[in-house]
């Protein structure tokens, strides 16, 4: 890779904004200190533009998860990883969001508390911590400091990392949305600039068609629907994601919630447009390399300079604006939940260390599959927690008791694990997801025989 003064320059620069809007973000603090309420949710003050933003910013961290199978698969990602996420996006923002905003909780664990009781409520915050661990997203960041520095993986991983926890901890959610609005603009402008370039090199539609394989231009891809269908249920997991619901806690109104996730939708198109189709520029000149860096190598070639300044600081940010979000999330878990801390920060700042500590790891452990533990931490969310909780948004109070959400959400996490291990050709989700509709079913039949 070429990466020339100027490119670093423009790189150094995008970085020191986002810096800057950090401290920004933490001294537009209210002089009256609200607590968890501002720390956790920015005082329920988020307006739409900067809801929009930090929405859309925080979904893309694994772009190189994206690329890669973009690379391997070419419009089949935008699938996988668009529509199936898009339908569900529309879903929460016109059947979901009222139900979840009449809560008034600080977290997801905590809403769950509030609807079905105290063992959901900690069993679901364990379930929530290993969901968020930013496993796939500090794997991310490292190839991409190990691609520009030269330095090991794991030695890019674990600066990356520090760095983050770093300005999370100085100054929670507030700080992270403010660094998510340079983070918008940047990651944007980087993936556009890459389609531009690369239709001003090789050309359009035509160039892409003869350099590829057919399948590449196929929804369906070769790959079989049954786990195709997988990553829809993993696309649902939104429904439980709590970077989602802390966004919309956080709004200022049940209206910017919803109207923030339509608009955020139709920019999230626009981003996976670009990947899906950058990825395929790079399969089309890089077919031989490898599919985890294809990408940022292709990209760093077709681009001048200073544009791959712009493209680094872009993809920097857009795998920044994910990982600061999902670790602020899961130490929150492991000090407001799980810890039962409600307004000591030094806890909070104890826990965040604890889950780089842990993301570090595991990331070691995982490197450089970020589909594969995508799929993994999707596949026990969608399983154990999807169906509980969705059903208690609509359900009588007490149709699901707190002990039966409990058996259910563990009967089906015990048989993920199982069928995972026996190796059985039918994905493990849909058996998760089948254990978990039967729990239900038995536990509402139940109530209804005693109502």
């Amino acid at each position: 890779m070429n990466i020339t003064s100027s490119d670093w320059l423009v790189f150094g620069l995008g970085m020191l904004a986002t810096v800057a809007l950090v401290v920004y973000g933490h001294r537009r603090r209210p002089r009256k200190d609200n607590g968890m309420l501002d720390y956790l949710l920015m005082g329920r003050q988020l307006t739409l533009p900067l809801y929009v933003m930090t929405l859309t910013a925080t979904w893309y961290g694994g772009i190189f998860g994206v690329t890669q199978i973009a690379f391997q698969h070419g419009i089949y990602s935008f699938l996988i990883q668009g529509l199936f996420w898009y339908a569900t996006y529309i879903l929460f923002a016109l059947v979901f969001v009222k139900h979840v905003r009449k809560y008034s909780a600080l977290t997801l664990p905590q809403l769950v508390t509030r609807m079905f009781g105290n063992k959901a409520g900690k069993l679901s915050s364990v379930f929530n911590f290993f969901n968020v661990l930013p496993i796939a997203y500090a794997t991310s960041l490292g190839l991409l400091l190990q691609s520009i520095t030269g330095m090991s993986f794991q030695l890019s991983v674990l600066v990356g990392v520090v760095a983050v926890a770093c300005y999370s901890m100085y100054g929670g959610f507030r700080a992270i949305v403010y660094s998510d609005v340079m983070q918008f603009f940047l990651m944007y402008a980087a993936v556009i600039s890459v389609i531009y370039f690369s239709y001003q090199t090789h050309g359009g539609l035509s160039f892409l068609q003869q350099a590829l394989p057919t399948s590449h231009f196929s929804l369906t891809a070769d790959v079989p629907l049954l786990t195709t269908f997988v990553w829809g249920f993993i696309a649902l997991s939104t429904l439980v994601d709590p970077n989602f619901y802390q966004r919309i806690f956080a709004a200022r109104s049940e209206q910017v919630a919803r109207r923030g996730i339509l608009i955020a939708t139709l920019v999230w198109m626009v981003f996976d447009l670009c990947t899906v189709f950058g990825a395929m520029y790079a399969r089309a000149v890089l077919s031989d390399h490898d599919a985890s860096n294809a990408y940022l190598i292709y990209a760093l070639q077709v681009l001048p300079s200073p544009w791959g300044g712009l493209l680094l600081a872009g993809i920097c940010a857009t795998i920044l604006s994910t990982l600061d979000s999902y670790m602020l999330i899961a130490s929150t878990t492991l000090s407001y939940d799980i810890g039962n801390y409600k307004s000591r920060i030094v806890p909070h700042a104890t826990a965040l260390a604890m889950t780089a500590t842990i993301t570090i790891l595991l990331s070691y452990l995982f490197a450089g599959e970020i589909p594969h533990i995508w799929k993994t931490l999707g596949t026990y969310s969608a399983a154990c927690l999807l169906f509980p909780v969705v059903c208690g948004f609509f359900l009588p109070a007490q149709a699901i008791k707190d002990t039966h959400f409990v058996c259910v959400c563990l009967a089906s996490a015990v048989a993920v694990t199982v069928w995972r291990y026996l190796g059985w050709e039918l994905d493990e989700l849909y058996i998760g997801v089948g254990v978990s509709i039967i729990g239900i079913a038995f536990s509402y039949l139940a109530y209804k025989k005693n109502s």
